[in-house]
């Protein structure tokens, strides 16, 4: 920033926003239109210190959200008016105002238009645009739902703008995928998506893989008071760690499905033991339900992982395991079964297996034959069926 302009900024910031002046030259450098227009009015305005009391107003407490509403949209069209306006309010300390105050606010239709200001603020503004993209990232840990989701809409335009990532977006991104509501870690995985075509891809696969296998520190939290307090076993399924995990698996279906190369990439980071384990984990049903499936794609796609969960499963098990995909495909379940008991005890074992699969170390050394389109692994004839079912049980 020039010297002259440090020197304006710090003399007004350094008075109240209701008697900051900028000086009489100062609107020299912004275009200026004939008397009649409204841009004289909004120089005049910008003078006397606009910007700034606009941004106190949405970091006091007493005023009502309406009038913070409409502080808002008085910096939608200073925005709106030019690179130079963009730059005076990121210049102002706007972008953290501007954020913090999308954290806070209770009103859903106050954030939608502080993310159309945030928006602005991204385009056109190419000096401060790196500001504005730091800003939304550290909006993810926010305890607010749609201040995450709008963050991450945003995040996606700002994202391809900026053209380089940040180091702190993939812990965050990840962090957020433990949020319980579905419109927050859609708007996640779209990012993820965007994510992967940059250089962030391999921490970011890893960062997923790991997840599928919660820490024992996390998970042992909740263990001696689920013994002594029974309303605490409802809480398990809503435990973050496990939350994380069974977003962790959509992920990794979703961008296995988007990419063969991708899907390979996260064979040779061990993907199909992690998915096994998730498998096992019944303490979440939604986890195995999830990682089922991301598995079930897995074994269509490459004969070698097909090899190798035969053998691990052992042949019984892996019949079952065949039998529940077929029963999401048909939408069908065993009579007297319900779609959870169809695999729920084949997790149970999987718990036991896992500590000693055989395809460990051997999986990611082995070549990778996909096959060109997925086969009908699971055909729905009630013959196919019952040859797929164990003899004790046709």
């Amino acid at each position: 920033m020039p010297a002259k302009s440090q020197e304006v900024l710090s003399s007004t910031i350094s008075l109240k926003p209701t008697t900051a002046r900028l000086p009489l030259n100062w609107s020299r450098s912004f275009p200026r239109e004939p008397a009649c227009s409204c841009n004289r009015y909004l120089i005049e305005f910008l003078e006397v210190g606009g910007v700034l009391t606009l941004l106190e107003i949405l970091g006091l407490e007493k005023i009502k959200e309406e009038d913070k509403k409409e502080s808002i949209k008085l910096l939608q069209v200073i925005a709106n008016s030019g690179r130079k306006y963009k730059e005076l309010i990121c210049e102002s300390y706007g972008v953290r105002s501007i954020a913090e105050f999308l954290a806070k606010s209770k009103s859903e239709e106050t954030q939608e238009e502080v993310q159309v200001l945030l928006d602005s603020l991204v385009h056109g503004n190419p000096k401060y645009q790196n500001q504005v993209y730091k800003g939304l990232i550290a909006l993810l840990p926010c305890v607010s739902p749609k201040a995450q989701q709008l963050s991450l809409q945003t995040l996606r335009t700002a994202q391809s703008i900026v053209g380089t990532t940040h180091s702190s977006i993939v812990d965050c991104v990840l962090k957020v995928l433990g949020t319980m509501h579905l419109e927050v870690q859609y708007e996640a995985i779209e990012l993820i998506k965007d994510l992967v075509n940059y250089d962030v891809r391999l921490p970011l696969l890893k960062g997923l893989v790991a997840m599928l296998i919660p820490s024992v520190k996390e998970t042992s939290k909740l263990q001696p008071k689920i013994l002594t307090d029974s309303a605490v076993l409802q809480l398990t399924a809503h435990l973050p760690v496990f939350l994380q995990q069974a977003a962790a698996a959509k992920t990794i279906l979703v961008l296995a499905r988007s990419s063969l190369r991708v899907a390979e990439e996260l064979l040779h980071l061990r993907v199909i033991h992690s998915l096994m384990a998730a498998m096992g984990n019944t303490d979440h049903s939604n986890s195995q339900r999830l990682a089922s499936v991301t598995l079930e794609y897995f074994v269509q796609m490459f004969p070698v992982v097909e090899e190798h969960v035969r053998k691990s499963m052992g042949e019984e098990l892996y019949q079952l395991f065949l039998v529940s995909a077929l029963a999401r495909l048909s939408g069908q379940n065993r009579p007297g079964h319900t779609q959870q008991e169809e695999w729920s005890w084949v997790g149970r074992l999987l718990r036991l297996l896992v500590p000693f699969l055989p395809f460990q170390s051997r999986l990611t050394a082995a070549p990778l034959c996909p096959k060109p389109t997925p086969r009908a692994r699971f055909p729905g004839s009630p013959a196919q069926t019952h040859s797929l079912l164990p003899s004790e049980q046709r």
